[in-house]
């Protein structure tokens, strides 16, 4: 079965002796403001965990020889990389990242939510990420940004930088999130944003991000 789907993902991904061997540099941000709760924050790292062991997902990583690293992220000045970049070789990194994601213990509670400085150092992560096609953000949050660099101001240092940034946002109180981060924080030629109904459907639509962040752009091909 493993070897099906590797041989359709290598069709998807259309390697050439050209291209990098490394397909994307995944910077995987996650919100761990106040309005996020404990049992919040572990269905968001859990189901994280998940996505990332699942069949689709992993192929992708593998046969794309991806890189990914794990961002949290809250209020002003409290943004940190929890897992620097990790390189994806085989299915034995997939299992360890996973894990590692899992057990990544949550770093602030109770702060505000500033997503321009959670940008901010998601493009001075990209700058050291290894050489890949591609350079994707992938961005989660049940919130407007209220603290800190407006959003919209970086994104222009994103485009000028070639980073395509994502979202995932979990819908729980906010009628207008989804529009705001299409308008704010999303960027990109084949940028998208996905929603989440509840903390209880962040898992699949993490998921279903994954496969699409890792796969859609070459299934046209």
């Amino acid at each position: 079965m493993r070897r099906a789907l590797a041989t359709f993902i290598t069709c998807l991904l259309g390697f050439t002796s050209q291209a990098k061997a490394c397909d994307v540099a995944l910077l995987l941000a996650v919100d761990v403001s106040g309005s996020v709760d404990p049992s919040e924050y572990r269905i968001q790292m859990g189901g994280l965990s998940a996505a990332l062991r699942d069949g689709l997902v992993s192929e992708a990583l593998v046969v794309g020889q991806a890189n990914v690293a794990l961002m949290q992220w809250s209020g002003s000045s409290r943004q940190e990389i929890s897992l620097p970049w990790f390189a994806i070789r085989d299915f034995e990194d997939v299992e360890s990242f996973a894990r590692m994601v899992d057990e990544t213990p949550r770093l602030w509670r109770n702060y505000s939510t500033a997503i321009g400085e959670a940008l901010l150092l998601g493009l001075e992560t990209m700058q050291t990420a290894p050489d890949c096609d591609r350079l994707v953000i992938d961005v989660s949050g049940d919130g407007e940004s209220n603290e800190g660099v407006v959003p919209q101001d970086v994104k222009p240092l994103m485009a000028r930088a070639g980073i395509t940034v994502n979202g995932l946002v979990i819908d729980t109180r906010n009628e207008g999130i989804l529009d705001y981060y299409r308008s704010n924080v999303i960027t990109g030629q084949e940028s998208f944003v996905v929603s989440a109904n509840s903390f209880d459907e962040y898992p699949d639509r993490i998921r279903e991000k994954l496969i699409r962040e890792l796969t859609k752009q070459f299934a046209a091909r």
